[in-house]
């Protein structure tokens, strides 16, 4: 993108905020608009609190807007309309490929906290980037989605853990009705042909109740931005007797399918009370290439070579074109709450549920062997089983507290919570990753690809946490409002934390105010980061050589006597401060900036080589793959970040040429910074995770309606990030600039019950730089791209609504 090119995308967000002040002075005491005007229930427990007048940055997301893009996940869709939230696909990259990180604010994708009907989600089973352990929004059915508040501001001292860059809080549909969509998309390419179906009816039940059920299906084909890999040509050279398919591997998103359902009710009771649940669930499973083995004894020595414990068998005679292994992902997810909430007089009221949450994940890997076995070894492997499980107990009050000298009263919440985490990890099948006896003549042990979970590695580990909060609310003056919360929060596992917020929001005329928060948050590092333990076997991308780490508990002695010391909290401190308007001209927004330092982050350690003596020492220990690791590393709290930014956000709202026309603006500058830990000694590493994710984000979006008919135009820019090849080596860096895609819709109301909606996402077909740095592994698109790296794509769908 050219400067001009980026200088108007930005003038065309920036500018409406100039407008709004500019009408203020001239605009009536008039009421917000009516997104403004609409009741919020996250970062606050006040219930007449709105969008407009919260202390906190809010952004408010229809569900309309979650459910009409392209994607069946929820996160892709919801990094479209929020450039703070990005989303990896990163493809072959183990389980990442299939329960992809998404970050707010550039922050770890485990310290945003994300609740459904404001009750905590349970985290994922799988350990990702860095070790991140965050709750997987694609196991949340995107039709099932009434709408999404997302709370730009710590909130660690009003909800617990995990809130240090934000919340997101998903409020299922309680609407009644019925109501259904059949939707069909495929890139340009030709490829990626992916199928939605939804069904959704609602009920009402007693006087004012209500149940609304859900099921969504989606089912995705794979996407390929592949080149043949150098060592694939140069092979075929060499051997012109043999033709290997071509590309011998597939770089993009993985064959997926996948069902979501959601029930949501509500039951009436005396007293203004109810009782309530909701429930999601989803199953699936996902499956995709991983690295190419190059039939070759020369240069796959550790899979190829002919030893004496086998004489006369080789690998070739299985695998003569070298093997591409594909991994599997299988998993299911639930999550339940009931509870029951009423009130006592005027001014109390009180909530208490229970929630259970569950996400399971079975890996597989097919086409592959353990070498070590030789002719024995099976070719398909079930590599084990991961559980992340959650109880939580709550119990939440509120009293109004009335006070002759303030103009309201003041709101006072207070409550307990109990919540027990348990992380469980199932070995896979014995040959996935048995010793046999071809590994003392140095064959591969384990599966090849992806080793399956030993008996070593298998367990069940448990951390139990009760917590107590205040957050009060009060009006000093009709103009100024102010908030302040605690919260004691103790582990069984590492102690105790105690952490507060204070916020204030100041109204200069009835359309502008000023507001502000400081507060102070944490992340308790989970079971699975503290037990877990696993094998991983990558790819050197200048020698294309195969490598084998193995991650140990850091209470290891091995561990220990290397420099690992007990995982403890991160902790944060997070100021924002910012301005918000509203006019009688359908025109609103905020500017927000913020700071969020956090402490002692949970990394991987880096990564050490191995004497001959720790590997027999690890061995000893039960972990029997050991003797193959080229190096191990651990989870450590290994550094202190600082990220600050500016979020800017403007909605204009009016009619048109007698249709109705509604512009959003959003745009986003983040910049992350280390302050100090291990990191700061290496600057590869530095490099990386500062710059490694855009520092300016926009969106745009247009939508107009008139008649039978309605329209949308999005542009979504992402500024530059450098990525790198990561090699044992040494490290190639490469910056990829900014880019920008457009989006567009029609969709034509056939009737009150019937529409259609033509569109298209990247319609301009736009790609990024291609990866060079990479090019050797046939990878043409960096796989860490923090946007869809596959081309434009052209979706239809058919609704019905009664």
């Amino acid at each position: 993108m050219n400067h001009r090119t980026r200088f108007k995308l930005f003038s065309s967000v920036a500018i409406l905020p100039i407008v709004a002040f500019t009408n203020i002075a001239y605009a009536d005491e008039s009421k917000p608009n009516n997104d403004d005007q609409t009741v919020i229930v996250t970062g606050t427990r006040e219930k007449s609190r709105t969008k407009f007048d919260s202390l906190t940055p809010i952004d408010v997301v229809s569900g309309k807007a979650i459910q009409d893009g392209a994607s069946s996940e929820l996160a892709d869709n919801l990094a479209q309309v929020i450039p703070s939230f990005n989303v990896h696909k990163l493809p072959s990259s183990d389980g990442l490929q299939f329960i992809r990180p998404a970050h707010l604010r550039g922050l770890s994708s485990d310290q945003t906290l994300v609740l459904i009907n404001g009750k905590r989600f349970h985290r994922s089973s799988f350990l990702g980037q860095r070790g991140a352990q965050g709750p997987d929004l694609s196991k949340i059915a995107s039709f099932g989605v009434g709408r999404i508040e997302v709370l730009r501001d710590g909130a660690s001292a009003q909800y617990g853990s995990d809130a240090i860059a934000g919340v997101i809080n998903v409020q299922l549909d309680n609407k009644t009705g019925f109501s259904s969509y059949i939707q069909g998309s495929q890139y340009f390419e030709g490829d990626g042909d992916t199928t939605r179906v939804g069904v959704k009816g609602g009920v009402e039940i007693g006087q004012g109740g209500y149940l609304n059920g859900v099921m969504e299906y989606g089912k995705a084909a794979m996407t390929s931005r592949t080149n043949q890999r150098a060592d694939a040509i140069a092979f075929e050279a060499a051997n012109p007797g043999i033709k290997l398919p071509n590309p011998v591997q597939h770089w993009g998103s993985p064959d997926t399918e996948n069902y979501n359902y959601a029930i949501n009710f509500a039951y009436p009771i005396a007293n203004n009370g109810e009782f309530y649940g909701f429930s999601t669930f989803a199953n699936g499973k996902g499956i995709n290439d991983i690295n190419w083995r190059i039939p070759s004894a020369t240069s796959n020595a550790s899979v190829y070579k002919t030893v004496a414990a086998f004489p006369g068998w080789n690998l070739l005679s299985v695998y003569p074109l070298g093997f591409t292994p594909r991994e599997q992902a299988k998993y299911s997810d639930y999550q339940s709450v009931l509870g029951m909430k009423s009130s006592i007089g005027d001014n109390f009221n009180w909530d208490i549920s229970v929630s259970d949450g569950q996400n399971k994940t079975d890996f597989y890997l097919y086409n592959s062997i353990n070498a070590s076995l030789g002719p024995s070894s099976p070719y398909n492997f079930f590599l084990g089983t991961q559980i992340q499980h959650e109880t939580n107990l709550n119990a939440d009050g509120v009293y109004k507290l009335n006070v002759s000298s303030l103009p309201e009263p003041v709101n006072i919440a207070f409550g307990l919570e109990r919540r027990q985490e348990e992380y469980t990890v199932q070995q896979g099948d014995k040959a996935s990753y048995e010793v046999g006896p071809g590994a003392q003549y140095g064959l591969a042990v384990g599966s090849n690809g992806f080793p399956g979970f030993s008996d070593l590695q298998a367990g069940n580990w448990k951390q139990i946490s009760n917590a107590a909060y205040i957050d009060l609310e009060s009006n000093l003056t009709k103009a100024w409002s102010i908030g302040a919360a605690a919260r004691y929060e103790d582990f069984d596992t590492f102690g105790s934390t105690t952490n507060g917020k204070i916020s204030s929001r100041y109204e200069i005329m009835p359309n502008l105010a000023v507001r502000a928060s400081y507060s102070t948050g944490f992340r308790a590092p989970t079971v699975g980061q503290v037990n877990s333990l696993s094998t991983s076997q990558g790819l050197d991308t200048t020698t294309l050589q195969l490598f084998t780490t193995g991650r140990i508990a850091p209470t290891n002695p091995i561990a220990i006597a290397l420099g690992a010391k007990p995982l403890e909290p991160e902790k944060s401190k997070n100021l924002s401060a910012g301005v918000v308007w509203n006019t009688d001209i359908g025109l609103s927004g905020s500017i927000d900036a913020y700071r969020v330092d956090v402490d002692n982050r949970i990394s991987s350690s880096s990564t050490i080589k191995l004497s001959d003596a720790q590997k027999a020492a690890l061995v000893a220990q039960g972990l029997s793959g050991a003797s193959t690791y080229t190096s191990i590393y651990w989870f450590t709290n290994d550094y202190d970040t600082r990220t600050e930014g500016v979020d800017v956000v403007t909605t204009y709202t009016n009619e048109l040429f007698g249709g109705k026309f509604n512009l959003i603006g959003a745009y986003n500058y983040n910049k992350t910074s280390i302050r100090g830990g291990s990191l700061n000694a290496s600057p590869t590493q530095k490099r990386l995770f500062e710059e490694n994710l855009p520092k300016n984000n926009a969106t745009i979006t247009a939508n107009y309606s008139l008649g039978a008919f309605e329209y949308q135009l999005r542009g979504r820019y992402y500024g530059k990030w450098t990525d790198s090849s990561g090699n044992s080596t040494g490290d190639i860096f490469q910056e990829f600039g900014a880019i920008t895609f457009l989006d567009a819709s029609v969709t034509y109301n056939i009737n009150s019950k019937f529409s259609i909606k033509i569109a298209g996402e990247n319609i301009l077909d736009t790609y990024p730089d291609k990866a060079l740095y990479q090019a050797s592994r046939g990878i043409v698109y960096s796989r860490n791209a923090p946007y869809d790296s596959y081309g434009g794509q052209y979706y239809v769908r058919f609704n019905i609504k009664y």
